[in-house]
């Protein structure tokens, strides 16, 4: 039995903040951030959007897309870093029942930019041994709720918005596909978001712990990895980076993706962007990306892509596959 991608979804949320609306409040200008990141501008959640509730959106429009009921879903896998809840409940028991998905499991994952990879291959290996189930693995951050609006290296660059995709049986073997996941507990303290046990108070803090980003470690260690996850990939499936259609990288940052396409010596053409208008949207970005080019008509049955992700912990993948097969 093989496994499917049956449908995409995504939503991004109405108010967009430009550069230009950054540099009233931060000593900066839409010239830098954009010669520095490749964005111009951002999705920001209004008060009346969370994680859970713009993660059910996206799912819907997965749903509409694939032709499935929510009645048909058996697992609901959230990717986010940035839950409704600081531990429980899940976002994706929010989801569930936000959608009326009466009888599933619903848990979320956290792995950081690199969740939504983690998340779609547990999907695959639930759905390759439940046969005719169906899962929807969500990308969903509110990521404008904890970063710190006043350090202009790190709020420039995050969006908030969320991407889905139904899983389900595909008809007979499918072609050959593989994920390899990796993680470099070494670099920690290279992206974290302070809290937890961990915490500890000090005059002044600002009021809700925020995202700390060492820009220079992140952007060395960010392009080594997609180009080895990608590498591998395609080495195990005998096959070459050149041989790729398309190639679907985390949107951080438009600069770490150029110097990844010079590592590897591929067209910078290859590889999908959307970071632009959307900045990084952490988890959703890969997911948001390819319900775009679906809708788009530019993900074409059969074409060969890899999905690669990265981000803090240090956690890393990649999936390959022939669209839309895992």
């Amino acid at each position: 039995m093989s496994v499917r991608i049956l449908g995409t979804g995504s939503y991004l949320p109405p108010k967009i903040v430009t550069n230009d609306d950054l540099s009233k409040s931060l000593d900066t200008s839409d010239e830098w951030i954009w010669s520095h990141t490749g964005i111009r501008s951002r999705h920001i959640a209004e008060a009346d959007d969370c994680t859970s509730t713009m993660a059910a959106k996206a799912a819907q429009a997965a749903l509409e897309s694939a032709g499935v009921a929510p009645a048909e879903i058996g697992l609901i896998i959230v990717a986010t870093s940035t839950p409704d809840y600081a531990t429980f409940p899940s976002t994706a028991c929010l989801v569930q029942a936000a959608l009326g998905c009466s009888e599933c499991g619903a848990y979320d994952l956290q792995a950081a930019c690199a969740g939504f990879v983690y998340a779609l291959e547990q999907a695959r290996c639930w759905a390759k041994v439940n046969k005719g189930a169906k899962a929807l693995v969500i990308g969903a951050e509110t990521l404008s709720r904890i970063v710190d609006w006043r350090d202009r290296g790190s709020c420039i660059l995050f969006g908030d918005g969320a991407g889905a995709v139904v899983v389900g049986e595909a008809e007979g073997e499918g072609p050959a596909a593989h994920t390899v996941l990796w993680a470099d507990g070494k670099g920690a303290s290279f992206i974290y978001r302070d809290g937890g046990t961990r915490l500890k108070p000090q005059p002044g803090m600002f009021p809700i712990p925020t995202l700390v980003l060492q820009g220079h470690d992140v952007f060395a260690f960010a392009v080594r990895a997609l180009a080895k996850v990608t590498n591998q990939l395609c080495e195990k499936l005998g096959t070459t980076p050149a041989a790729l259609d398309r190639v679907f990288a985390h949107q951080a940052n438009g600069r770490i993706i150029e110097a990844v396409a010079r590592r590897m010596k591929l067209p910078i053409e290859k590889f999908y962007l959307n970071l632009e208008t959307t900045g990084n949207t952490s988890a959703a970005s890969i997911p948001i990306a390819l319900d775009e080019a679906r809708r788009k008509g530019e993900l074409k049955d059969g074409m060969k892509i890899v999905l690669c992700g990265f981000g803090a912990g240090l956690t890393y993948a990649g999936t390959y596959l022939q669209w839309p097969h895992l």
